[in-house]
């Protein structure tokens, strides 16, 4: 009797928010199939060696333009590079580049939205302007100045060429991760458990960190992961403008930007690279929405 009481108490023990989550997207079916796209994604870029053994930087213009075939998969584009084996190494670079975007629009924007949220007053304010001055301008010639400032100096690196990009994404997407922290920060310090802890005597440092970032980490959550997927296709976009990525990095935009001049010869060379890049944006935006409505109990 006593055993059987303990699993009761056990199987009825209350969840917590994201142990609610969990327990729903298990559920979606459409969770499981852009995790199932995404986990296929992050293996081909762990580990490209699984699934080409062709070099992606061996060009040979004997086999420029060739079809699809049993040698290779893709075809060859005017460069006569196999299109295959570069469309599994380019995924390295475009996820390096939405991963490290994502990390530090999240970082930057969150900690100074949950800041300017918590203390709000002129803090609240300088951060605000400054965020509309970044908000204002457009994203593709933001980048343009931004990129074509650094690459003033010449020849760079792939570290480099990568580096820059991350650096442009970041610093132009940052007020969004900083205005949904703020909102939710506001929000949440007019709560009891925040007053409470106010009237206990707890400092601000310890408010925020154990009160507020907590309660706060959801919406920023849904949205890293729903930008993570946007900052790929931007990247492919830059690159596709000819100021992203470029040679000697291998990614899906710099396969795009080489095939656009010849498409209607050789339609394989983009349209692979293409196909790999929306199915993967597409995963990134259903992952985000399936978690969306699993954290907001309204939509289940």
């Amino acid at each position: 009797m006593t055993d059987q009481l303990a699993t009761t108490l056990v199987a009825e023990r209350p969840r917590g928010l994201f142990g609610d989550a969990w327990h729903a997207l298990r559920r979606r079916p459409l969770f499981w199939v852009s995790v199932s796209l995404i986990g296929l994604v992050l293996l081909m870029a762990a580990f490209p060696g699984l699934f080409s053994s062709a070099d992606p930087n061996a060009a040979d213009l004997s086999r420029s333009r060739g079809a699809p075939s049993a040698r290779a998969w893709f075809g060859y584009d005017n460069q006569g590079y196999d299109v295959y084996a570069r469309v599994v190494h380019g995924a390295r670079a475009s996820i390096v580049v939405g991963l490290l975007s994502t990390l530090g629009v999240v970082l930057v924007g969150a900690t100074i939205g949950m800041l300017a949220g918590f203390y709000g007053g002129r803090l609240d304010a300088v951060v605000s302007r400054i965020a509309d001055v970044f908000v204002g301008v457009p994203f593709v010639l933001g980048a343009i100045v931004i990129l074509t400032t650094l690459n003033a100096g010449g020849d760079a690196g792939p570290a480099r060429i990568v580096a820059q990009v991350v650096l442009s994404i970041s610093v132009l997407s940052w007020p969004v991760a900083m205005r949904i922290m703020r909102s939710t920060a506001i929000a949440a310090k007019q709560q009891d458990y925040v007053k409470a802890a106010r009237a206990l005597g707890a400092s601000s440092r310890r408010i925020i960190g154990k009160h507020l970032l907590p309660n706060c980490v959801a919406p920023v959550l849904v949205y890293s992961t729903i930008a993570l997927g946007a900052f790929i296709g931007a990247e492919a976009t830059l690159s596709y403008l000819g100021i992203g990525l470029r040679q000697p990095v291998v990614s899906w935009g710099v396969m795009i930007n080489s095939a656009k001049d010849y498409l209607r010869v050789a339609p394989h060379a983009l349209l692979f690279p293409a196909g790999f890049l929306t199915a993967t944006v597409l995963a990134f935006v259903m992952l985000g929405d399936a978690v969306r409505e699993a954290l907001d109990p309204k939509l289940r």
